[in-house]
């Protein structure tokens, strides 16, 4: 089916584009009264994300109240260790939480590589009804967990502010970590190319734990196995987005994908100059300036717009829209970007 939209695309590729794109990560819930409304028919997070037909109504719902120009299929990175055979729980105010974990290689016996038509054929359930439903209007994003931040969760067994235990495999167990960093990896690349199967436009990697990592330790434990993924992903375009890894970005820009997000404290014009005038760049305002009023809202993405020029951008922020955001605030950074002219 031919895009009406395909500016992101486009952009992605590195084509010219009648003006900058923008879409927001997070932008399926939270901020939107309309997404709560559907969550609280439900028992929460995890029953939202595995009803095909209520995921990709909230998946669409930024498209219909916020104008963005892709939709992001609503799901979740830890969609994966449940499928290699590590069930979570998501606990209310306090994130993400395993019942077991994977810390031995006998653990490591355990758990699979995923199967993503038997093991999360919902995901894929619901990108073939957002794709019908969305009509070719603008592309869909689908997503992935980059390797290191999945094995973060599966080896810590929770959220956390310094992934200790999961930081101690590294070092005490680099055999096993690099086991299971494979498998991860491996479950990851069939799950994304079955989400492209099923009509995802282009992919982006989330590596969320990055920043806590040494740049040795991102050089050998995160970095090879993105560039696994990325090898492996030919048919559409692929972003990376790894969060606080500033020291990589030069790395970055020798991966074989199109697109490197930059969360806030990455300078723009520093970026470009590390990563280099073949890759496109995401990002990059502060999310916290959307609290500020309409006039510093657009001052701040126009200043943003300014620091990218006019090509190989895509507009975002520098991380998930928080979800005591306004989303007026949002339709004024958005509507900012589709005004503004170089």
């Amino acid at each position: 089916m031919q895009l009406k939209n395909d500016l992101i695309l486009r952009a992605a590729r590195g084509e010219k584009t009648e003006r900058t794109p923008v879409w927001l990560m997070r932008q399926a819930g939270r901020i939107l009264p309309e997404y709560r409304a559907v969550r609280n028919r439900l028992s929460g997070f995890i029953e939202l994300a595995q009803t095909p037909e209520l995921a990709a109504e909230v998946t669409i719902q930024p498209v219909d109240i916020l104008d963005v120009d892709a939709a992001i299929i609503f799901s979740d990175i830890l969609v994966i260790p449940e499928a290699m055979g590590l069930p979570y729980e998501m606990v209310e105010k306090r994130g993400p939480f395993f019942p077991k974990v994977v810390n031995t290689l006998d653990d490591l016996k355990k758990i699979k590589i995923a199967d993503p038509k038997t093991d999360l054929g919902y995901v894929l359930e619901a990108i073939r009804i957002t794709k019908k439903e969305l009509n070719g209007r603008v592309p869909l994003i689908g997503f992935a967990g980059a390797p290191w931040t999945i094995f973060s969760y599966m080896v810590e067994g929770s959220g956390s502010k310094t992934f200790s235990r999961a930081k101690k495999m590294l070092y005490t167990a680099p055999e096993f970590s690099h086991r299971l960093l494979q498998m991860i990896t491996d479950s990851t690349i069939v799950y994304l190319k079955a989400q492209i199967e099923a009509g995802a436009d282009m992919v982006q990697i989330f590596d969320s734990w990055a920043g806590i990592l040494s740049p040795q330790h991102y050089a050998t434990f995160a970095l090879p196995y993105i560039d696994q993924i990325c090898k492996a992903i030919e048919e559409v375009p692929v972003t990376v987005f790894a969060k606080g890894a500033y020291f990589a970005r030069k790395a970055m820009g020798e991966l074989d994908c199109q697109t490197i997000g930059l969360d806030w404290n990455m300078d723009v014009q520093e970026s470009r100059q590390l990563i280099g005038a073949n890759k496109t760049l995401q990002g990059n305002l502060d999310p916290c300036a959307l609290y500020g009023s309409f006039k510093d809202v657009e001052k701040a993405t126009k200043e943003m717009l300014n620091q990218f020029g006019p090509h190989r951008h895509i507009a975002n922020l520098g991380h998930g829209v928080y979800p005591d955001i306004d989303p007026e605030k949002v339709k004024c950074f958005i509507n900012t970007i589709k005004e503004h002219g170089f």
